[in-house]
């Protein structure tokens, strides 16, 4: 009974694609099948949780986007045939590779354009 307590103060519990450890919902990213910038078929972060259609969780760490490329756990997930790049995520993971904008006098990243 304890274990249940313990989830419903922690929420909605995840299986991470990555590691496959059960996590809080609210400590995970979520991923979609989507679009890059390009127009080319791509697992797409989906911070918000708000896309529609069939999400998978992430740690949002490195090493756990590197097992889920290397089980190929994106394209088992979300139920695709394959052939989707995951480098939105890389990029989501690694703010260095995307450009930020000053917003209301806070930095944020900017999605739309591509490095």
């Amino acid at each position: 009974m304890a274990r249940q307590d313990e989830t419903m103060q922690r929420g909605p519990v995840r299986t991470c694609i990555g590691c496959r450890k059960r996590a809080a919902k609210r400590e995970l990213l979520r991923v979609t099948a989507g679009s890059d910038s390009n127009g080319q078929p791509a697992v797409v972060p989906d911070p918000t949780a708000t896309a529609p259609g069939r999400g998978a969780h992430i740690h949002p760490t490195r090493e756990c986007y590197e097992l889920a490329v290397r089980r190929k756990a994106f394209t088992r997930a979300l139920k695709t045939q394959g052939g989707l790049s995951s480098t939105p995520v890389e990029d989501h993971l690694d703010p260095r590779q995307t450009p930020m904008t000053v917003e209301d006098g806070r930095l944020t990243r900017n999605w739309s354009k591509s490095s």
